[in-house]
């Protein structure tokens, strides 16, 4: 078990795994959704169906970045967290930008920072130089996790997007991990 997260009256047990499109789409979705329609976590207008799911997982599959997810003991995912393309051009090829999103039911219980240390591992297994989180300016927990976590503010692009009646300033975080032990050019 990865860790415990108290509801009024229980202990919750968790644990990280690896989500799968026919396993976690759903949940996975729901929880994205709930951030575009509640948030400026997503720079989205409107919900994604679920059939957006499957070019998602495989973009993902098809380059090997993970997809994790902390369940609770009954199954129930808790949050997920995953890393891509950071830019489309090769020499961007030891830089992701990664995403962390936690279900609103499960917020203030470690789960981000359950998972966001893990993706930090998986991406030095991976070789990863440099990961980017692009944050909402105003989303202060998520820039106080990322600080915690050792990432450094990057810049911030302001005005960047425009959503529920109002500019917002997109903030980068990144974190330089100490790999690849051999970069090269090719």
């Amino acid at each position: 078990m990865v860790g415990a997260a108290e509801r009024p009256g229980q202990l919750i047990e968790m644990r990280i795994l690896d989500c799968r499109h026919d396993t976690h789409a759903q949940a996975i979705l729901a929880i994205l959704n709930h951030a575009i329609v509640h948030t400026t976590a997503l720079y989205d207008y409107h919900p994604r169906p679920l059939s957006s799911m499957q070019a998602w997982f495989s973009v993902r599959d098809e380059q090997g970045f993970p997809v994790i997810g902390m369940v609770c003991d009954d199954g129930t995912l808790a949050g997920f967290a995953s890393f891509a393309t950071f830019r489309a051009w090769p020499a961007f090829k030891y830089s992701v930008e990664h995403s962390v999103y936690v279900h609103p039911d499960h917020r203030g219980r470690g789960v981000a920072r359950a998972l966001l240390r893990e993706l930090v591992e998986r991406a030095r297994q991976r070789g990863v130089h440099v990961m980017v989180g692009g944050i909402d300016a105003d989303n202060h927990a998520s820039i106080a996790l990322h600080r915690a976590l050792g990432f450094e503010h990057a810049g911030t692009i302001r005005e960047a997007g425009y959503k529920f009646g109002r500019w917002l300033d997109l903030a980068f975080y990144q974190r330089v991990l100490d790999t690849p032990s051999a970069p090269c050019d090719g």
